[in-house]
């Protein structure tokens, strides 16, 4: 069992920055691939970011967020961030960390747990 925790999310304006931070329980976090994906107000949930087991995993991003949000994970302290820079109003959405051990990470069902969410609003 692995219960994820997400924090630092909140508002902020366009062009800004935010860090999201998922804690994980369990001494299994290493074998776990890490995913943040969002839902937008009335939209389905989408995929954000990936990053694979161990450390110094590989990366996958969304194209909407390329370039400009980094994934990455410290295994020792069983967390996973997400760097968000250059902020738009369309990142606005409720983000959640997601763990799963499937290898196909881009597909919501795939992961076995999940976080509560924390909301991010991107507004002047």
């Amino acid at each position: 069992q692995v219960q994820l925790v997400e924090s630092g999310g909140g508002l902020v304006q366009p062009g800004g920055s935010l860090r999201l931070s998922c804690a994980a329980s369990g001494r299994t976090f290493s074998s776990y691939g890490m995913g943040w994906f969002r839902q937008p107000p009335g939209k389905e949930r989408e995929f954000v970011a990936i990053i694979t087991p161990r450390s110094g995993g590989w990366t996958y991003y969304a194209d909407s967020v390329k370039g400009r949000f980094t994934i990455s994970r410290d295994n020792a302290k069983n967390t996973v961030y997400l760097q968000m820079n250059s902020l738009k109003p369309e990142d606005t959405a409720v983000y959640y960390c997601a763990a799963s051990t499937s290898g196909n990470w881009l597909s919501q069902r795939e992961y076995d747990y999940w976080g509560q969410g924390t909301q991010v609003t991107v507004s002047s």
